[in-house]
């Protein structure tokens, strides 16, 4: 069984999550990374994604929607500090839709390289987060 160590997830307007836990998956910029106890020091910029949390002694797994930011990986445990921050069970599927459809209309309609570019990485977040949330309604089920 994995040791415990202790999480925190800040996001701008509230301190999310304050909890020993087993393990956190992280959606670090280069890709998904799990912390344990132990893990060497450092710090990672994140990319939209879902951070996936597993509270120590068992328990049900917490996902939560990140928008970026940091996390920060010390000898005390692993910090995160998101842009954004929403259990996956909060996030609504139907203004999620929404978003999407207006992520793909703003692809459509841009109009140079950069714009473009910023749109399809806004759309292909979007959609990455419509995933995962029919992912855990399914699993709910």
């Amino acid at each position: 069984m994995a040791e415990a160590f202790q999480f925190e997830l800040v996001a701008p307007e509230r301190l999310l999550m304050s909890e020993t836990v087993d393990q956190v998956v992280v959606p670090g910029s280069e890709g998904y990374f799990t912390v344990l106890k132990g893990h060497a020091p450092f710090m990672s910029t994140m990319r939209p994604g879902v951070v996936d949390v597993t509270p120590a002694g068992g328990g049900a797994a917490q996902r939560i929607f990140v928008r970026g930011g940091f996390a920060d990986v010390s000898n005390e445990g692993l910090t995160i500090l998101a842009e954004q921050a929403i259990p996956l069970a909060e996030i609504d599927g139907e203004t999620l839709a929404r978003e999407v459809k207006n992520a793909e209309e703003d692809v459509a309609d841009a109009k140079d390289g950069a714009t473009k570019d910023a749109a399809e990485l806004r759309l292909n977040q979007l959609k990455e987060v419509q995933a995962a949330v029919s992912g855990e309604r399914s699993s709910a089920h």
